[in-house]
């Protein structure tokens, strides 16, 4: 297993563009992005709980019911979330693109990012389809990646080669988030390419159970987005002989969507709105995986302990809470918390309670730009992994004027 470049075009038949069409006023962040498999692919898609959920998703999870996809359409600047008029514009998107690519409108899947409740207008995704996909190309990953970001402030692509009954493949993946991340299925839009040959329900089947312990394992704010949706697509043009049971092939498969699933991640947790720092909570010596999930998301989700991270301050007092107040079977006297970064590594609280430790060191430490909380239960040999931010001043600023 290599990670390789080129995102979602990494993988043979695929091709990938984007560009602005006029949805966003900043005429310089694209805003349409287009990702098309040359032969029609085998789709598993992930959707948000949040009861109110965008058009697009309503729109997608029909015309992907049969398993087969050949495209995916995609804007940024508009959720298309609460509109009158939202499944209409998300069907129209995925019928001019049909027309554009000569394909059957509901081999489409179609997605929206950006401002809940806006309208959004049919016209300028429409004047910018031609662009769109006359720009189609074998090098576009980037280009598409860019064209979904909305508050992101880099783009975020991943590319693996690995092998299967003898033949190459690859997955490739590309990502946007930054705010509103606190996912129960997935997190904001992720969309994956592969040339494997896996069959559809083989394809939900891995996907389902991989977010379990990567997207899932993901918060930024708290807050659940309308619009989470996580999509892959496989054309099977590596040639390998196509996946349909759980077999050393389909475990290939699964830890190689992890490998590209764990990237995404953490470049969604990185670069979380106003944030300084990446931050990772390894939680070993659990008595079962859901507890050390539990434990690892609720100290992840903790204000106060992201909010100490912002001014590297060593308050490992904020990670005990938040362990308390997750409702975790958890023996207390037992836990033991450290801090790692490129800096080193240091222990503050032992068996539940506090050591002596240099709070210079501790400073030097946490001022690093990725910072591990380490939690060791002590109880078992279960673990978990997740991903978060510090939570910091121009995170208010960025979301007080978000829509205006």
């Amino acid at each position: 297993m290599n990670i390789i470049s080129g995102g979602v075009t990494a993988a043979k038949g695929f091709k990938a563009s984007g560009v602005h069409c006029g949805i966003r006023k900043n005429k310089l962040k694209k805003d349409l992005a287009l990702i098309y498999s040359e032969t029609k692919a085998n789709v598993a898609a992930v959707y948000t709980t949040n009861a109110v959920k965008g058009a697009p998703l309503t729109v997608t999870k029909n015309h992907i019911a049969d398993g087969y996809a050949s495209a995916i359409i995609c804007n940024s600047g508009n959720a298309n979330t609460c509109n009158a008029n939202g499944i209409e514009i998300a069907e129209q998107m995925s019928a001019l693109l049909g027309d554009a690519l000569k394909i059957d409108p509901c081999d489409v899947v179609v997605a929206s990012t950006g401002v809940i409740g806006q309208p959004l207008d049919i016209e300028p995704i429409k004047n910018g389809i031609p662009s769109l996909v006359e720009s189609l190309d074998e090098n576009g990953g980037l280009s598409a990646a860019e064209g979904i970001m909305t508050t992101d402030t880099k783009a975020k692509e991943v590319a693996v080669e690995f092998e299967v009954g003898g033949k190459v493949c690859k997955i490739g993946g590309i990502a946007k988030g930054s705010g509103m991340i606190h996912p129960n299925m997935a997190t904001m839009l992720v969309f994956i390419t592969t040339d494997c040959n896996i069959s559809s329900q083989m394809l939900q089947k891995a996907l389902s159970s991989d977010i379990q312990s990567t997207f899932n394992m993901v918060s930024i704010d708290g807050d659940t987005s309308t619009n989470d949706m996580v999509c892959v697509l496989a054309n099977g043009m590596a040639g390998n002989e196509e996946i349909t049971e759980d077999n050393d092939d389909f475990k290939t498969f699964m830890k190689t969507l992890n490998t590209v699933n764990i990237n995404l991640c953490r470049k969604i947790a990185g670069d979380g709105e106003g944030a300084t720092k990446l931050l990772e909570c390894k939680v070993s010596g659990a008595q079962s995986d859901e507890i050390a999930k539990t434990v690892a998301k609720s100290v992840i989700c903790s204000s106060l302990t992201k909010a100490a991270m912002f001014g590297a301050d060593a308050n490992w007092g904020r990670v005990l809470c938040a362990i308390g107040y997750s409702k975790a079977p958890v023996d207390v006297n037992k836990i033991d918390v450290s801090f790692k970064s490129a800096k080193g590594e240091i222990p503050v609280c032992k068996n539940g309670a506090g050591i002596e430790f240099s709070e210079e060191k501790a400073k030097e430490i946490l001022l690093e730009e990725v910072i591990e909380i380490l939690i060791d239960l002590n109880s078992g040999d279960c673990s978990s992994t997740a991903w978060g931010c510090d939570l910091t001043y121009e995170y208010v600023k960025i979301n007080g004027d978000y829509r205006t």
